[in-house]
């Protein structure tokens, strides 16, 4: 297992594996034979960085069997998601901004994120963890108003705010994601707690429908969507989305 991590230090832009708290420092491609510069940092010495910089980020809604039994709606025949741009993109210890024109109740969504290793397009489910670098903590922020708009409900403009797509600080490699289970604690209380076989469609059979769809690339993000017990936010709050086995990502609300 090894936790890899991007950072800005002396106005460079680095990555490495974070040991305890320190970065032993790599250099060329995370996803391909990087080389380990034999330079350490302490972390508190960096600014952490989202842990890749990916061309996409995919979110799934509807993909909880908790979600949908409290809804008692029907479970999906295939996997529902929506794209987040990269101006939402928003690292560990960023602020998260509340847009007070837009919404009134923006809520956190602690989710899973698998992260791309490899180019793909049509891969199998069998074939999925081939191309999977490893795991992520991901704060799906949510304009929850927007979204659940009683005549004119929208995903995207709900959840399209800079600073709505938050993930990191880490990305975990070398685990087996169906054992994990997804925390979220707002002001050190823990509101979320629940399990990776929540998911309706877990991160195998999401990489597979989703490389069936579009190229996959490195650094590409797939949150595979939240559970119950998402909460709103107010300026002032401390959220964290934690991930044991994983890490832990921490944020401000402003």
């Amino acid at each position: 297992m090894a936790y890899w991590i991007r950072f800005e230090h002396n106005g460079l832009t680095g990555f490495g594996m974070l040991d305890a708290e320190n970065i032993r420092v790599y250099r060329g491609d995370m996803f391909k034979n990087p080389e380990a510069t034999g330079e350490t940092l302490a972390l508190d010495a960096v600014k952490v960085l989202t842990p890749t910089e990916p061309s996409k980020m995919i979110v799934m809604f509807n993909n909880s069997h908790a979600i949908i039994a409290k809804k008692n709606a029907a479970t999906p025949e295939y996997p529902l998601f929506f794209l987040k741009p990269s101006s939402t993109f928003l690292s560990h210890n960023q602020t998260i901004v509340l847009p007070h024109r837009h919404s009134s109740r923006v809520v956190l969504e602690g989710e899973l994120g698998v992260v791309i290793g490899k180019t793909c397009k049509d891969v199998s489910v069998e074939q999925a963890k081939d191309v999977i670098f490893g795991y992520t903590c991901v704060n799906d922020v949510t304009a929850q108003d927007i979204v659940e708009h009683p005549t004119l409900p929208q995903h995207v403009y709900s959840k399209a705010f800079d600073s709505f797509g938050v993930f990191g600080a880490v990305v975990a490699t070398d685990i087996d994601p169906y054992a994990l289970e997804v925390e979220s604690w707002l002001n050190g209380k823990q509101c979320q707690q629940f399990s990776v076989r929540d998911y309706v469609f877990g991160p195998f059979e999401l990489v597979a429908f989703l490389s069936e769809i579009m190229t996959l690339t490195p650094g590409d993000i797939i949150s595979c969507g939240t559970s119950l017990g998402v909460a709103p936010l107010s300026a002032g709050d401390r959220v964290e989305v934690r991930i044991p086995g994983v890490g832990s990502l921490v944020n401000s609300v402003a």
